[in-house]
């Protein structure tokens, strides 16, 4: 099982950026997907999610009308598109794969916004 994050980097504030999320080794369309981030000295925060069927995205407040979460099953990925981007959206950018208890990592993706 791999999940590999790319598309990271460093941005200027009110720039914008598009994680993507590959996966393989399970049935990609079958898990719910979801990223997370973690800030220098914080705990890991919880940030968008899209479910494994038809159903709604949800978006944690501090994102919610900047991020998009989409997926595309024929790809195995999953996509953060990440716009008006702020100085305290820095964080490691981490994606997982959850089915009832079965849950995969991957191993993230700096994002950094900066001038």
């Amino acid at each position: 099982v791999q999940l590999v994050e790319s598309g990271g980097g460093l941005v200027q504030p009110g720039g914008s950026l598009r994680l993507s999320c590959v996966a393989s080794g399970f049935t990609f369309s079958r898990y719910a997907m979801t990223w997370y981030r973690q800030a220098p000295g914080k705990e890991r925060e919880w940030v968008a999610t899209v479910p494994s069927a038809v159903g709604t995205t949800n978006y944690a407040d501090s994102v919610k009308g900047r991020f998009t979460i989409s997926r595309d099953n024929a790809k195995n990925t999953v996509y953060l598109q990440m716009n008006s981007l702020k100085p305290e959206d820095t964080a490691v950018y981490y994606c997982n794969a959850r089915m009832v208890r079965i849950s995969y990592w991957g191993r993230g993706t700096q994002v950094t916004v900066s001038s």
